[in-house]
């Protein structure tokens, strides 16, 4: 039986759809049923829940199926506006306003309630923009991470789509080459065009109409190639997203589009057989897999966490981190004790001194990978590093696995140990007695502020691009 106001409010409505479909007024189908007509008023109202005996007495003289009454969808285009205002006009957004809700009657039209619920909706969006703080950033995250987490990192249909795209368009083995994507381009109905006046918030531009996709005319620094650009651009048409509805959805789409991108320039198949060789030799290596494809370290060790839980049951952890030790970028299903903030969030915390994510910043020799063994209180890890600089500092990516699965890793013979205790705060955030002793009271650092910590979320349906310099851009290129 219906219970929630709207739910009793679109079956009042069918039964007054029913009722005067019938031609029957309130007290002829009340006299049918045995009941006032007062009382019929009540139920197509929404402001009483008729009993069963009651429901099954009008479906027979309205001559339908009870199943029929109590069907969530309105009986029509009026009944679904009348519907829709009611729960605008129900929400606690509308309420904090303190503005009387619209009474709906026979004389107010379609359009007039149509023009309401217009406002509402654009009332209800700005609310959702308010709420895209940092914090609600954090969480939706939180959200995404671990539900990927729970799919061990694997996107089969998106897997599927890109492996259909490449076939279509005669890639068959190696590096992805740049006219392999345009051709997948074309096969869309889009051209790439290489421009230098993008929008300085936007990596590209998709002019939709005329079917062009706008790239800058070289890499953006820190591992953004232009393939992948180019894939991410197509990958909206392909997955058939709308404008983001909130923070929580463009962080979904945002999501999708990278894997896409990873899943063409590493394809699925061609990935497997590659890590399968490796595994059978005992010589997993990121950097091997790198190499097989033309793709950054970064995109290598991500697609590891794709791939080698799914197809050959090794759990793992991937790690980027900054120079100060924070980590931008993560994935673990191996257990691996990362940092976490109230709200369950990974990203923007300080990993650990110990773990070779930081102490291969100390390394002598930064073009090879640095091998290390960790003991940490879930147990010891087997972790992969390599470093690199952008215009933005130093940072790390890391790929690790625990201890049994290390027998499949180059690197495995390393005698690098180390032991975090962590988050226990004396392994490495709390300095030694001694020297806390000795400068206690005696050193005032002035500290570096973030600017961006004060900054809420961008507005927007796409966080961070500003709407007025990409449609600017459009009517030069048009």
């Amino acid at each position: 039986m219906p219970s929630t106001s709207i739910e009793l409010s679109t079956l009042g409505h069918r039964i007054r759809h029913q009722r005067v479909s019938r031609g029957y007024t309130l007290d002829e189908l009340g006299e049918l049923v045995g009941v006032a007509g007062s009382q019929l008023s009540l139920i197509e109202n929404g402001k009483r829940e008729p009993k069963l005996s009651l429901l099954q007495a009008i479906a027979g003289a309205t001559g339908v199926e009870v199943t029929d009454l109590l069907s969530n969808e309105p009986p029509n285009r009026r009944a679904a506006l009348e519907i829709e205002l009611e729960r605008a006009q129900s929400s606690s957004v509308f309420h904090q306003l303190g503005i009387p809700a619209v009474r709906v009657t026979k004389g107010i039209s379609d359009e007039a309630i149509e023009a309401i619920l217009g406002l509402h909706r654009e009332l209800q969006r700005r609310e959702r923009e308010a709420i895209a703080t940092p914090e609600e950033a954090r969480r939706a995250n939180t959200e995404l991470r671990l539900m990927m987490r729970e799919r061990n990192n694997y996107r089969p249909d998106i897997e599927q789509l890109a492996e259909k795209q490449l076939k279509a368009a005669g890639h068959v083995s190696g590096a992805l080459t740049h006219r392999s994507v345009s051709l997948m381009a074309e096969q869309l109905g889009f051209e790439l065009l290489y421009v230098s006046d993008l929008p300085h918030s936007a990596r590209s531009v998709t002019d939709i109409e005329h079917g062009r996709i706008y790239l800058p005319p070289a890499s953006i620094p820190g591992g953004h190639g232009l393939r992948s650009m180019a894939l991410q651009a197509m990958a909206h048409r392909l997955l058939g997203h709308e404008r983001p509805t909130d923070y929580a959805d463009f962080l979904q789409q945002r999501l999708e589009i990278n894997y896409y991108a990873a899943c063409c320039l590493m394809p699925e198949a061609a990935s497997v057989a590659f890590l399968a060789q490796a595994k059978k030799d005992r010589n997993l290596a990121v950097e091997d897999f790198r190499d097989a494809f033309g793709v950054t370290h970064e995109a290598a060790g991500m697609r590891l966490t794709n791939l080698l839980t799914t197809h050959f049951g090794i759990p793992l952890h991937f790690l980027r981190v900054d120079g100060s030790g924070a980590i931008s970028r993560v994935f673990e299903n191996d257990d691996l004790p990362v940092p976490r903030d109230v709200t369950g969030s990974v990203e923007g915390q300080i990993v650990c001194r110990k773990w070779s994510a930081r102490a291969a910043f100390s390394e002598q020799n930064r073009t090879t990978e640095h091998y290390q063994y960790t003991d940490t209180p879930a147990g010891t890890y087997w972790c992969s590093t390599q470093t690199g600089s952008t215009s933005d500092g130093e940072f790390s990516i890391t790929v690790g696995v625990p201890f049994d699965d290390a027998k499949w890793f180059r690197g495995r013979e390393s005698v690098t140990r180390a032991v975090s205790t962590c988050p226990d705060e004396s392994c490495c955030r709390r300095p030694p007695a001694e020297v806390a002793a000795r400068w206690q009271g005696k050193a005032w650092p002035s500290a570096r502020v973030h600017m961006q910590m004060f900054s809420p979320l961008p507005r927007g349906a796409f966080p961070g691009v500003d709407d007025n310099e990409v449609y600017a851009f459009l009517d030069r290129h048009a």
